[in-house]
């Protein structure tokens, strides 16, 4: 899973990468308005949080922008304005969440969490495709009740796919998910398809032979 954090406290800023890189989840952040708005016009998160106090600009016009765009984001803001017109109106704009500082990181966690249940699963613990089945919860993965031994990136790859399921998802969207602004640095996309080679293969051991495709020219498809 894929975060961007946006809060102009660069010790709050590091203490909420550090929490969320624990967890493995792949955590950008950024301190600054403009910063942020190059962020959500090249790349799509999982979940965004977001302060809307920032020193260059308006948090709740990033959060416009963001709906402007029809990208859906999750939003979660943090904010000191406790006061419940200030919550009202960071919803109005679209926000998921809204969270007091100073809060406790357990529990912007478990926001987090909630939030992305409601997104990708309708708050469904498990997800599952034909012979596929992913626990979401554990991370563990299982074709034809077979568990299958997977890496982080290629869970994450997995559920990626399962989320856009009958559809081609490019190279490059899959190298922006899984490695976030870091697939900028990369020469090719070669690591996709070695992710993809692996996953694959995985998936045959255990009875799943068809369930990815190789689109030629146009990337890959989970197909049920």
């Amino acid at each position: 899973m894929k975060l961007l954090v946006i809060e102009d406290e660069s010790s709050l800023l590091n203490s909420i990468k550090d929490y969320f890189e624990q967890s493995d989840f792949l955590c950008e952040g950024v301190l600054t308005y403009k910063e942020a708005i190059s962020r959500i016009e090249d790349f799509s998160y999982d979940c965004i949080i977001l302060d809307i106090n920032l020193p260059d600009g308006n948090g709740l016009k990033l959060l416009q922008y963001l709906r402007q765009c029809k990208k859906d984001d999750g939003v979660i803001i943090i904010s000191a304005r406790d006061s419940l017109d200030d919550k009202i109106i960071g919803l109005n704009h679209g926000a998921d969440d809204y969270l007091v500082k100073p809060f406790h990181l357990s529990e912007l966690n478990a926001r987090l969490k909630a939030l992305l249940r409601r997104k990708y699963t309708q708050g469904v613990t498990f997800l599952e495709a034909g012979s596929l089945k992913l626990n979401l919860a554990s991370r563990e993965a299982t074709c034809n009740s077979h568990p299958i031994a997977l890496t982080k990136n290629e869970f994450d790859l997995l559920l990626y796919l399962l989320n856009n399921k009958n559809k081609v998802v490019s190279k490059q969207a899959i190298a922006e998910h899984i490695y976030g602004d870091q697939s900028d640095n990369m020469p090719s996309f070669d690591f996709v398809y070695s992710q993809i080679k692996n996953l694959k293969r995985k998936l045959k051991e255990k009875g799943g032979d068809e369930l990815i495709q190789s689109i030629y020219g146009l990337g890959y498809k989970l197909s049920i």
